[in-house]
């Protein structure tokens, strides 16, 4: 099944919120009608891109994910996602062009971490260009790339895209180590 846009919008906001959510918070991200949201979330659930975890409440699926244009992710290649990158592989954070911060990240939890110490200016200067979906994509994780992109597309700013980076990054990490087997660190 091809995605109609309004389909394809709704996953991506599902995909950016990450947790089960309601209908009506789905038809507020998209900002459409709420029976229509309902419709098109029928359609997405009888396909089997969106599932019911808890009653009321809906949450995208790895089928959802594929419909993306997302590969599956397997304990092995989440493992390859998390590990330490060494300093020449490292995220480099500056304020502008020849302007270092001399704040790097080393994996998706350090990002997290170091993205609150980043000054906003960097932080919008490396979205703008999009300089953490090209790291991403090199660490492997194209869903990540994609969450990235999805807060661009949303015109996300400021402090507000500081915060919305930082979680998702570490909601990110903590979804990945579940599926390595590893613990996740938060603190």
């Amino acid at each position: 099944m091809s995605l109609s846009p309004v389909k394809q919008e709704i996953l991506e906001n599902m995909l950016l919120i990450d947790k089960p959510v309601k209908a009506a918070e789905i038809a507020q991200s998209v900002q459409k009608d709420l029976p229509q949201v309902r419709g098109h979330l029928l359609g997405l659930t009888k396909n089997g891109y969106i599932n019911l975890p808890e009653k009321g409440q809906y949450a995208i699926t790895e089928k959802g994910k594929q419909a993306l244009g997302l590969p599956v992710i397997t304990k092995e290649k989440a493992e390859a996602i998390l590990s330490y990158s060494p300093h020449d592989k490292a995220f480099n954070f500056y304020a502008d062009v020849g302007k270092p911060l001399n704040l790097h990240a080393h994996n998706i939890r350090d990002f997290a971490k170091k993205i609150e110490k980043a000054e906003v200016v960097s932080v919008e200067f490396h979205t703008k260009r999009g300089d953490f979906e090209a790291w991403f994509k090199t660490l492997g994780d194209e869903e990540l790339a994609m969450k990235v992109a999805l807060l661009k597309k949303k015109n996300v700013s400021g402090e507000e895209l500081r915060k919305q980076l930082a979680q998702v990054a570490m909601q990110r990490y903590v979804a990945l180590s579940k599926l390595a087997g590893q613990p996740a660190y938060t603190d």
